[in-house]
């Protein structure tokens, strides 16, 4: 069963308050990912619609309501949202992003959605290549993942780790290379490298 998004009633009037009647079309899709609550600790998430707006997310771990979550959403990326709704399934969130970032979230959720109907593939700026071999991966907290290459290009590469991965979004440093998370996939993640940028001196 779908879930709305942003349902809040006036408790006087019945009525769903201007801020939260939704302007989006949500589509059921399943992402996974994780969010934290203020700086504490991530806790798993998973979403039962979506749309450039909002999600419902599934959660045993339920923040309060119009309390403000970080979500990173494995195939889509970091985003910041106010809880909107809080049920025994979950929690509905209404997302902060700029127009920009709207119609780029829109674009994604309607590749996801076709992705698996029409057989569509990531676009990849280069052919990559399998590979083997250790690598480190330095977090932007400064924490080092001892990782596996499975395969690498000219504008980037994958890697498999034994410990919790990046974020996406997040910017990591290989050796001299400054990268952003692309993709997470259990314990497996992508990195695109970011041209032009330098890795932060080592204290």
């Amino acid at each position: 069963m779908t879930r709305p998004l942003a349902q809040s009633q006036d408790a006087e009037s019945g009525r769903l308050s201007a801020r939260d009647r939704r302007g989006f079309k949500r589509v059921e899709l399943k992402l996974t990912g994780r969010f934290l609550i203020g700086d504490h600790e991530d806790h798993v998430l998973s979403t039962a619609d979506i749309s450039c707006d909002g999600a419902f997310i599934v959660s045993s771990e339920r923040p309060g309501l119009d309390e403000q979550v970080v979500c990173y959403f494995d195939e889509v990326g970091r985003v910041v949202a106010n809880v909107v709704r809080v049920s025994p399934e979950g929690f509905a969130v209404r997302f902060h992003t700029s127009t920009h970032k709207r119609d780029k979230l829109a674009d994604r959720l309607t590749w996801l959605l076709n992705r698996d109907k029409l057989g569509l593939e990531e676009e990849r700026g280069e052919i990559r290549y399998s590979a083997s071999g250790e690598a480190i991966v330095n977090l932007a907290d400064g924490r080092q993942l001892q990782c596996s290459v499975t395969d690498i290009s000219l504008t980037g590469a994958a890697f498999e780790t034994a410990g919790k991965p990046p974020f996406v979004g997040e910017r990591v440093t290989v050796g001299n290379l400054v990268g952003e998370v692309v993709r997470v996939a259990g314990n497996k993640f992508a990195v695109r490298y970011v041209h032009g940028q330098k890795p932060a001196p080592s204290n």
